[in-house]
């Protein structure tokens, strides 16, 4: 059931020492007479097993929740948690390897590499690591199989449709069986039928391991497979 809070400080506590909370998040862009609030006092909790949704018009804030989430921007003040770390208190170098190891990403656009295959960029994350191993191996083809893509494992991305791409991309994500998951406009590049489908995808995946799912999106007609909606307007939850 989806759900649209009111509260301008929004479940700070839902994630526990698994999830992801923000807590009085603002994030001011420039200086002096140019500064722009792009997230002003966001407070933000999300569960294991949880999937948020986030609506707003564009220039809303919505990129600027999830770089601070997931570790690329340090907020002008607030604090951000993942699984239990506090992530605005570590170094440029620990926050780095803490995005490696805990926070998955599914951008607009699929970011794959040309010359490798499916099963490729789902194992690249995990040789980057250092963790490259047969269970690195297994893991891979049981997200392939669990986004419908067994029978284009050997295929490159220029042999997958637009959907395929998009949920090779989301696999990728998955790899390193993060705690938190972003996810940026997963649709924008799909028709109807195809957006539906890569969202529930999302869902689907966010219940079944226990991660905490932000997405954002200016597209209202696929909130409803999100277990929570809020709205941005000029950088608040609302």
């Amino acid at each position: 059931m989806t759900t649209t809070s009111t509260d301008h400080r929004i479940a700070p506590d839902a994630a526990g020492s698994g999830g992801l909370r923000l807590d009085g998040v603002t994030l001011t862009l420039g200086d002096g007479d140019s500064a722009v609030t792009a997230l002003d006092h966001v407070g933000l909790g999300v569960a294991p097993g949880e999937f948020v949704a986030v609506v707003g018009p564009s220039g809303s804030g919505k990129s600027s929740l999830l770089a601070v989430a997931g570790g690329l921007q340090q907020p002008t003040s607030g604090t951000v948690h993942i699984a239990g770390t506090e992530l605005t208190a570590l170094s440029d170098k620990e926050r780095t390897a803490a995005r490696r190891r805990h926070i998955g990403f599914v951008f607009q656009q699929s970011n794959l590499l040309a010359s490798l295959t499916v099963r490729e960029q789902l194992l690249l994350p995990l040789h980057i690591d250092g963790r490259l191993g047969a269970a690195a191996r297994t893991r891979a083809d049981e997200l392939i199989e669990a986004v419908g893509l067994t029978h284009r494992a050997g295929s490159r991305p220029h042999q997958l449709s637009g959907g395929e791409r998009q949920r090779v991309g989301l696999a990728r994500a998955l790899m390193t069986s993060p705690a938190v998951l972003l996810v940026d406009e997963p649709t924008s590049a799909l028709d109807r039928v195809r957006s539906a489908e890569a969202v529930q995808l999302i869902a689907e995946q966010t219940h079944e391991r226990g991660t905490a799912t932000i997405m954002v999106t200016h597209d209202t007609a696929i909130m409803d497979a999100a277990d929570r909606v809020h709205e941005m307007v000029d950088g608040r939850l609302s």
